[in-house]
């Protein structure tokens, strides 16, 4: 396979992992949590997070067994060689993108745990005890955990 080929389903896989994180980011923003899909994501983001990390791999070792440093120079030598070099650089604004995209849905999640925690704190505070004991097993009215199933 050619370095142009690689790069092309590099790019592709890229393409689609902006897609899902678009689609995270989506989700996230949702007013009610879509938990199946976001857990569908998750899956489908790991999968191709593997695929990027096999691709970038290959892409490495080629490119050191062809004599190119194993750098951002090195890259751009061997992409300019190989008559890549639009390629090669919409692959890293690609990836700029996906690092944006994966920081701001990291943000959102974390907002979304602060806004969950700050909901239970109220409703514990509300109830004047813990509605759940250390089990994570629902209190019955006197405070005892309920041993219902």
């Amino acid at each position: 396979m050619s370095l142009a080929e690689h790069l092309e389903r590099h790019r592709a896989r890229l393409d689609t992992l902006i897609d899902l994180l678009d689609d995270e980011r989506r989700l996230l923003g949702d007013g009610a949590v879509d938990g199946d899909g976001l857990a569908r994501v998750a899956q489908a983001k790991q999968e191709q997070f593997q695929a990027l990390e096999r691709f970038e791999t290959q892409r490495r070792q080629v490119q050191r067994r062809l004599g190119y440093d194993d750098d951002r120079a090195g890259d751009a030598r061997a992409a300019a060689d190989a008559g890549c070099t639009a390629l090669w650089a919409s692959i890293r604004e690609r990836a700029d993108q996906a690092a944006r995209l994966n920081r701001t849905n990291g943000v959102l999640i974390g907002i979304r745990l602060e806004h969950n925690q700050r909901m239970l704190n109220f409703i514990e505070e509300a109830a004047g005890k813990g509605l759940y004991g250390p089990d994570g097993q629902a209190r019955a009215a006197g405070g005892h955990v309920s041993s219902r199933v």
